[in-house]
C-alpha cells in the first residue's frame, strides 16, 4: 500500500512552520518513505507573539486563537501545495499543531491548531491532537515521533532530535524516549541578546567560555535526576533555566558556551548508561545537528564510547518530526498503534488523533 501525506510541525523553538509531503510504503509490514517536498514558513513577528503569549489568554481568546491558527495552518498547507504543485497528491494531512500547555501529570495536554479548521481550510482529511489519547491513558503523551524511528528508520541505536527541547529515543530490548533537557529555545533566547536570531554554527558559544558555577547549577536541576518516562513542558526552559542563565552574570558568549555544554552534558548522560560493548550509532536531527560547536561537544563525549554521532542529509535533519507527522497520521487512518507506551508510560499502546473529514461524502 502506499500512502502520500503531509505533515505539519511547530516546535517550541517558534522558528516556524515545518512542512514536509511524503510517500509512505508499506509492503509485508515492512515500512518505507520517500522524502518529496518541504518547507518552513517562518512566522511574522504577530504570530510568534501570539503563540509565545497564548498560555496567559482568557479561555475564551485561548480558543479563538486556537480556532484562528487552525484556520492559518489550513492556509499554509494551501499555499505549500500551490508552490509544490501537489494538486491531487496528498490525501491526509497530519497536524502536530503548537504546544502551549503540557501538565501530564494532571492528564491533560494542549496543542493549539483547531483540526476542523485545517480540515476546512483544505478540503482534506485531517488529523490533529496526537498526543492526547496518549495522555489520557496516563502517560506523558511525549515523546510520540519514536514509532516513526522505529518503524522508518532500522539500523539506528539512538535518535537524538535537537529542538527547542532536546529529545532522545533508544532502541534497546524495550523501546525507550524521553526529553532530556531544554535546547534551541533557551539558546535562541542568548542569542536574541547579541541580536541574532540564532547562533548560527555555534559560533557565538565557541568563543565564549564555561562558567563551571553556572553549569553546576543547571546540572545539579532535579529534573535531571528523575527517571525515564518523562517529559518537559516548553517553560521549562523559558522561566526556570533561562532566568538562572541571566542571574549568573555571564556575557553572551559565556552563557551560550555554558548551556551548550549542559546540553551535550545532558544528552551524554542519557546516552551513555544504555550504551553495550559493540559499537553503536546515533543519528542526530533537528536545528541544533547544523550547531558544529555542539555537534563537536557530542562527537568528545561519545566517540571514545565506540558510538558514532551520524548527521544525514539537511533535508531530514530540518524535517524528520513533519516527515514522522505525517506518517503518524498515515498510521491513525489505518487505524493503527502510532504511540508507543513503552516510550510514554500510558497503560497501553494507543491510536492517537482526531481525525477530521474535510470533503462532502
Amino acid at each position: 500500500m502506499i500512502y502520500r501525506a503531509i505533515g505539519l510541525m511547530s516546535g517550541s523553538s517558534l522558528d516556524g512552520l515545518d512542512l514536509a509531503f511524503a510517500e509512505f510504503t508499506e509492503q509485508g509490514g515492512q515500512w518505507s518513505y520517500e522524502l518529496k517536498e518541504t518547507a518552513c514558513y517562518e512566522y511574522a513577528a504577530e504570530w510568534t507573539e501570539k503563540l509565545r503569549l497564548a498560555t496567559t489568554l482568557s479561555a475564551l481568546d485561548y480558543q479563538l486563537l486556537h480556532t484562528d491558527y487552525g484556520h492559518y495552518l489550513g492556509e499554509q498547507v494551501n499555499r505549500f501545495i500551490e508552490e509544490k504543485h501537489l494538486h491531487f497528491q496528498a490525501a491526509l494531512v497530519a497536524s502536530h499543531g503548537h504546544t502551549s500547555f503540557h501538565l501530564p501529570a494532571r492528564k491533560m495536554t494542549a496543542q493549539l491548531g483547531d483540526g476542523a479548521a485545517i480540515a476546512a481550510a483544505t478540503g482534506l482529511p485531517v488529523v490533529s491532537d496526537l498526543r492526547a489519547m496518549d495522555i489520557a491513558l496516563g502517560g506523558q503523551g511525549a515523546p510520540i515521533v519514536p514509532i516513526g524511528e522505529k518503524l522508518l528508520f532500522p539500523g539506528y541505536d539512538f535518535f537524538l532530535n535537537i529542538g527547542g527541547i532536546a529529545n532522545i529515543s533508544i532502541n534497546a530490548d524495550q523501546y525507550l524516549a524521553f526529553d532530556i533537557c531544554p535546547a534551541n529555545r533557551v539558546l535562541n533566547l542568548l542569542a536574541n541578546q547579541a541580536g541574532q536570531s540564532f547562533d548560527r554554527d555555534g559560533a557565538l558559544a565557541a568563543a565564549g567560555k564555561i562558567n563551571t558555577g553556572l553549569l553546576e547549577t543547571l546540572n545539579a536541576l532535579p529534573y535531571y535526576q528523575q527517571a525515564a518516562p518523562k517529559s518537559l513542558a516548553n517553560d521549562f526552559g523559558t522561566d526556570t533555566i533561562y532566568p538562572i542563565i541571566q542571574q549568573s552574570g555571564c556575557d553572551t558568549n559565556d552563557a551560550l558556551s555554558t548551556f551548550t555544554e549542559h546540553i551535550a552534558t545532558q544528552v551524554a548522560n542519557a546516552i551513555l548508561p544504555m550504551h553495550r560493548e559493540q559499537p553503536q550509532r546515533l543519528l542526530v536531527t533537528g536545528g541544533g545537528a547544523l550547531n558544529h560547536f555542539l555537534v563537536g561537544l557530542l562527537r568528545t563525549k561519545l566517540e571514545s564510547a565506540g558510538i558514532e554521532v551520524m548527521i544525514p542529509d539537511e533535508k531530514l535533519v530540518n524535517y524528520k518530526e513533519a516527515l514522522v507527522m505525517a506518517f503518524i497520521g498515515v498510521l491513525r487512518w489505518r487505524q493503527e498503534n502510532n504511540v508507543l507506551a513503552s516510550v510514554t508510560g500510558a497503560s497501553r499502546n494507543s491510536i492517537g488523533g482526531a481525525l477530521w473529514i474535510g470533503q462532502d461524502a
